[in-house]
């Protein structure tokens, strides 16, 4: 790659890029407006290159070509009630989880020219702007967090049309492309874990039994331990919040107060279960080993940290705006799904 020598008072232009990255002016444009037959090294060069230089596209022009917005729609699309908005929001973004979302999503957009736009679609009304916003070519798609098993928003941008990638598998079936994790075997790290440690009197705190995530941890963890040999496994439901841990927790220790080792579905829950556990002075890990699920960043704020199953959201959400892109620059494109693997963090609570 080639040094720039230009004057700091004239903006860089399509050709210094050109010039620094060793390519032709005709490259650089097509990496800029996401055409997909650019080799993927040139890419990163050509993208380097823009870095250095400073360039920055003439969005107006680049749109009279591509019939573009270069804008994509972030959608957080749920359940609520009119004038509750604001607790649903407040909700959300509580949730370090969609942190992780936001971040993977702007790393991968920013470096291709593409803007997200942020939407809460959680009233009948915030789904009909989402849907006019992309009807009228506002954004170029939509990216999909759903964080309720009825939400209908996933049907309504497939009827219309529209393109748009999910995060995590819809609850019921739709032709939509998204991406996930296997959350069984997630859970099968977790029950394995567990048991290599000794643990005989198992329980776990599920997350909500109408979101597939949950449905899917609580299966994986279920059919795990049964293959350990242990065909019953007390269950609490919680709603993936820190609050929710604490009431399941309180319930599994009133119902079964010999437990020696909880799976919690995600660290929030599990940052509840562990306060739980300290109130009653029992001793993590010695007395009950407790292990997560997420790797987010409740699990180093517990103390003990948090032994738990990590979900490369960042990733994952890099993947999903990687897929809609693709269905942008080609309409007709059959949905597909992505599916990440989980991985076992060892930290100090199991």
């Amino acid at each position: 790659m080639r040094r720039m020598s230009r004057s700091p008072t004239t903006p860089p232009t399509l050709e210094d890029v050109a010039r620094v990255a060793g390519v032709s002016r005709a490259t650089v444009s097509r990496v800029i407006n996401g055409t997909r037959n650019v080799d993927r090294k040139i890419q990163e060069v050509v993208r380097a290159a823009i870095d250095q230089t400073g360039y920055a596209p003439n969005r107006a022009a680049r749109s009279l070509v591509t019939k573009r917005a270069g804008t994509i729609a972030l959608v957080v699309s749920g359940a609520g009630e009119p004038g509750d908005e604001d607790a649903f929001a407040a909700r959300v973004f509580s949730d370090p989880f969609f942190g992780r979302v936001a971040s993977g999503v702007l790393g991968f957009l920013r470096t291709r020219g593409v803007h997200p736009v942020l939407m809460v679609a959680d009233t009948e009304a915030a789904r009909e702007d989402v849907l006019s916003f992309l009807r009228q070519g506002s954004a170029d798609g939509a990216l999909l967090v759903s964080t309720h098993a009825e939400d209908p928003l996933p049907a309504r941008l497939v009827e219309a049309e529209l393109p748009a990638v999910l995060f995590a598998r819809p609850a019921r079936p739709v032709p939509i492309s998204y991406v996930d994790l296997d959350h069984q075997a997630g859970a099968k790290l977790a029950a394995d874990h567990l048991v290599g440690r000794g643990c005989t009197q198992v329980a776990t705190i599920a997350g909500p039994l109408d979101v597939p995530a949950s449905q899917d941890r609580l299966t994986g963890f279920r059919d795990a331990m049964a293959r350990h040999g242990f065909p019953y496994v007390p269950i609490a439901e919680g709603g993936f919040t820190s609050g929710s841990g604490e009431a399941a927790m309180e319930r599994l220790l009133a119902e079964h107060p010999g437990i020696d080792g909880v799976f919690a579905a995600n660290d929030l829950m599990a940052q509840g279960a562990l306060m739980v556990l300290h109130k009653h002075r029992r001793l993590v890990p010695e007395e009950v080993a407790l292990v997560g699920f997420d790797d987010s960043s409740p699990a180093l704020a517990c103390r003990p940290r948090l032994t738990t199953v990590r979900q490369p959201v960042e990733d994952m959400a890099a993947g999903m705006s990687r897929l809609l892109l693709d269905h942008v620059e080609e309409p007709g494109l059959r949905p597909r799904s992505v599916i990440f693997e989980p991985a076992l963090v060892v930290r100090d609570s199991a």
